[in-house]
């Protein structure tokens, strides 16, 4: 199964422009169309947040408007720049988002499991789980039992080194550590909010934030350093999970695509079978 994460698009009104410079829309248009170009088309596309960037109704009508060529399921979660009833009426028509509260759900592809947690504080930047939402989360990594699990929400549970960034991750990460903690079947915590490629393991559990289809944070690990952006290439996450037919969770491989075009493919080899000198 091919799974294709998406996240951060930021999308504006029409016309508009984030931090009046980004043309969001438009690379969000070039990303549908890299994803719909793969040589492979993915099964589904999963969206951890910041679909929006302030929420607004224009934005979610511009962002369905612009996701509406992908022909394979799409399923979204909110970031801090987005809100959940703007959310919830946008993609009313998935079914998958609860009625009231927060927007966490879980939904089947085959043996394994997508489970979605809404880790918005609103107006906040950074994210928070409830208690709720942390029972909510154990039963149903009870009820799987062996099944492999992939865990999605925008906040990564983990410091990057971008100082400005780590103050606004998930704030109380330690509960969902504890929580997802010795469980082999949890593949993967796949994140946002950030904006470029990371990944690391915590309590044995692999986790990943995904980059943006458009702006990036810039990279700075320095102390004090000016919250900032950089026009780097655009891309989206791809994760391939393969089953265990006897039964294990299988294996899951992640890695980066770039939305913007590149010379080649190029070959390798002579027709003859012969590496080219």
């Amino acid at each position: 199964m091919l799974i294709a994460q998406l996240t951060d698009p930021h999308i504006k009104a029409e016309g508009r422009l984030a931090y009046r410079r980004v043309d969001t829309a438009e690379n969000l248009r070039r990303c549908v169309a890299h994803i719909l170009a793969l040589t492979k088309r993915p099964d589904l596309v999963l969206m951890t947040g910041d679909l929006t960037d302030f929420g607004r109704a224009e934005e979610y009508a511009l962002l369905r408007k612009l996701l509406a060529p992908l022909d394979m399921p799409v399923y979204v979660i909110p970031g801090n720049h987005d809100t959940r009833d703007g959310m919830r009426l946008a993609f009313a028509d998935g079914g998958y988002l609860p009625a009231s509260g927060t927007l966490d759900y879980g939904v089947d592809f085959g043996r394994l499991r997508v489970l979605a947690l809404d880790s918005v504080v609103p107006r906040k930047p950074h994210g928070e789980l409830r208690p709720a939402q942390v029972d909510w989360l154990v039963g149903e990594l009870e009820a799987l039992g062996d099944r492999p699990a992939m865990v999605l929400l925008h906040h990564p549970p983990f410091d990057t080194g971008i100082v400005h960034m780590d103050v606004q991750r998930l704030l109380n990460a330690e509960v969902l550590i504890e929580t997802l903690a010795g469980r082999r079947n949890v593949l993967l915590v796949a994140c946002g909010h950030v904006h470029r490629s990371i990944s690391t393991t915590v309590a044995g559990i692999p986790m990943l934030i995904a980059p943006s289809p458009s702006h990036a944070v810039a990279l700075d690990h320095r102390e004090g350093s000016t919250p900032g952006y950089r026009m780097e290439p655009g891309a989206v996450m791809l994760h391939v999970w393969r089953d265990d037919p006897s039964g294990g969770p299988g294996t899951l491989l992640s890695e980066q695509s770039f939305v913007d075009r590149f010379e080649g493919p190029y070959p390798f080899f002579n027709p003859d079978g012969t590496l080219i000198d």
